[in-house]
């Protein structure tokens, strides 16, 4: 059974200003791979994961995880999940 990898890749791409392009080129893949990942219709390998996350320079957790993750306002200001 294949889980679906949640991700924040969008959100982290969005902040560091780095189109879609430029990191496919930096992990070597295809643009739309890229976009693919964040719509969560394709779950990435642990080494592209892991490629991605060296890229930003975040740890792998950072960006990706079995689980839904918490909106970041909830994160950043400290609110608990009900």
């Amino acid at each position: 059974m294949s889980e679906q990898v949640h991700n924040r890749l969008a959100a982290v791409r969005a902040d560091r200003k780095v189109s879609r392009q430029a990191l496919a080129e930096a992990v070597g893949v295809h643009y739309q791979t890229i976009g693919y990942i964040e719509r969560g219709q394709y779950n990435p390998s642990l080494d592209l994961a892991l490629r991605i996350a060296a890229f930003f320079g975040l740890p792998v957790e950072g960006l990706f995880s079995l689980q839904p993750f918490r909106p970041l306002t909830d994160e950043v200001y400290g609110r608990k999940q009900v």
